[in-house]
């Protein structure tokens, strides 16, 4: 594998690594475009704008949000999470020592992309049995995960495991972890729309403490 210290720049501006000639911007180009076909399938799909609808109505409805995903996939929940926050939702991450126990009257938001992880499995299975709302982004509509949420939004990406590169040329489910974190960032979008509330009546909400 090339160095940092090995990529350099042609006569033409182009970063080169030996003989091959490479660069930083088609790859940029290539993520977006498959992020905006990942959205062109979700708008083609009556199913999962009812279901992404579905998932802005029941967190707005709970009492509280828990959040909980796996690697990559929970840190795209946790900025979710922090949106969430500064709309004035009480939300949890799970894990965080702070964090209390789900009741029936709150939502379990998860993302994992084969729907099988089996530390996300048990704490939908634990919501589920508690009574409270479970909502979901998978890629795997016939996952165990699906079957325990009320709400499943299909997200038509790659699998961690698919590496054929029909769905994408990004490494091990990164088209999927990048359309959670724009997923959740419409949802927020669109709560924060309908709310009527001015950005500076949430900024106060913001950490101060860093």
């Amino acid at each position: 594998m090339a160095s940092t210290d090995s990529l350099r720049s042609d006569s033409t501006g182009s970063e080169t690594t030996g003989t091959e000639t490479t660069g930083v911007l088609p790859a940029l180009q290539m993520i977006l475009a498959e992020n905006a076909a990942v959205v062109g399938r979700l708008a083609a799909d009556a199913g999962a704008a009812t279901g992404l609808d579905a998932v802005a109505h029941r967190l707005l409805a709970a009492d509280r949000v828990f959040v909980l995903g796996a690697g990559r996939s929970g840190l795209a929940l946790r900025m979710t999470a922090m949106r969430l926050m500064h709309l004035g939702l009480v939300v949890h991450v799970v894990g965080d020592a702070t964090t209390p126990a789900i009741t029936a009257t709150d939502a379990l938001l998860v993302a994992s992309g084969s729907g099988s992880t089996a530390g996300i499995v048990r704490a939908a299975e634990t919501a589920h049995a508690l009574g409270a709302t479970v909502l979901a982004f998978t890629t795997a509509p016939a996952s165990p995960l699906a079957g325990l949420s009320d709400v499943t939004v299909v997200i038509p990406a790659a699998q961690k495991q698919d590496h054929g590169g029909t769905l994408s040329a990004q490494y091990s489910g990164g088209l999927f972890e990048q359309a959670v974190l724009f997923a959740g960032d419409a949802v927020f979008h669109t709560l924060w729309q309908a709310s009527g509330v001015a950005a500076d009546e949430l900024w106060p909400r913001h950490a101060n403490l860093e």
